[in-house]
């Protein structure tokens, strides 16, 4: 999931700014772009998951689904057959959009072909919806179906918060970075710098919006099959890990983030950056592993095996992809005023 959350979250980004008409963000998404790429892995981290369902995924026992009343009635949508249709439908979208937005980008820097940009903007338009829709089912399919008999109506919009965090964070480390090495095209100033720092800083605080009115409606309702969900993440070791998230995924970012010099500090925002990226892997832990750890928190050289092998693959993702494509959309017709942008 915190692949799925970089390579999906940089499409969604990709996107929005065709929509929007953004100016300032167009010599930054390619970046997006490369990073978008990470799409092409997510089958393959899939197949492991696939293949291991029983172990993974209480519903998929018949015998147990035949005794339970809640799992027989979610069977129409929880059961084998349903669940690899919608993930294979997922990973087509994803990928088939990511292909068509991406090549008509890149072909615009040999032709400089304008309309190439309202070809992207209509498919832009056309991937939004799909976008909500395929987001929200993953997250319910992947990790919400791990606890079938819990449910959350705000899950999606949850996960969506924590894609893009994670996703503008790793764009906003590359460019500081490949921008600090002489690497990036000339003309980027602390302006650019402030809009990623505003963006970063506003999500941290709708991120922390979500998760506090999906807490706290469950918690005013009171009612045993939504509570479950959150006092097993509250009790025994547990508690001090929920503790010790919640500082870590907003109460430190809200503070380092909220002056304006902060958000045009380049080594502040390097540092963030990935500050937020090992939070949400954080988030994605405090989602999933409960589940199969009830009693305690799990750490080990398995979970840091994990932390490290997907931020390896982002990284090599994101080195192999570049090497063959411009890190600048070059024959963008916004791109100079996108470099010429100032507050």
């Amino acid at each position: 999931m915190f692949v799925t959350s970089i390579g999906l979250g940089s499409l969604f980004l990709v996107a929005i700014e065709y929509i929007s008409g953004a100016v300032w963000s167009t010599p930054f998404r390619r970046i997006a772009e490369i990073l978008s790429s990470l799409l092409l892995v997510v089958p393959f981290l899939a197949i492991p998951i696939y293949f291991n369902l029983h172990d993974v995924y209480h519903w998929t026992h018949l015998d147990v689904v035949a005794n339970d009343k809640i799992l027989s009635q979610k069977s129409p949508y929880l059961n084998e057959a349903f669940f690899t249709i919608r993930i294979v439908g997922y990973f087509v979208i994803w990928i088939l959009f990511y292909f068509l937005i991406s090549r008509n980008s890149q072909k615009q820097d040999f032709n400089k072909d304008q309309s190439l940009t309202k070809k992207n903007i209509k498919l832009s338009a056309i991937f939004i919806p799909f976008f909500a829709i395929t987001i929200t089912f993953s997250a319910i399919d992947w990790m919400m179906s791990l606890e079938p008999h819990w449910f959350s109506t705000i899950y999606g919009v949850y996960y969506f918060a924590g894609t893009f965090i994670s996703s503008l964070a790793i764009i906003t480390f590359l460019v500081v970075y490949l921008h600090e090495k002489g690497m990036f095209v000339n003309g980027i100033v602390t302006d650019h710098y402030y809009s990623f720092g505003a963006l970063l800083y506003g999500f941290v605080n709708f991120w922390a919006y979500i998760a506090f009115s999906q807490f706290m409606l469950i918690w005013y309702a009171n009612l045993p099959e939504e509570t479950f969900w959150f006092i097993k993440r509250w009790e025994g070791s547990w508690l001090i890990f929920t503790v010790v998230f919640i500082f870590i995924h907003f109460v430190i970012p809200f503070f380092a983030l909220v002056s304006q010099p902060a958000k045009t500090n380049g080594k502040r925002l390097k540092f963030m950056t990935i500050w937020l990226l090992v939070a949400h892997f954080m988030d994605l832990y405090f989602l999933v592993i409960p589940t199969f750890s009830p009693n305690g928190v799990s750490l080990g050289w398995i979970e840091l095996g994990f932390f490290l092998l997907a931020f390896g693959i982002v990284f090599l993702v994101f080195s192999i992809k570049s090497k063959s494509v411009n890190l600048i959309p070059i024959g963008d017709p916004k791109l100079k005023r996108g470099i010429d942008f100032r507050l």
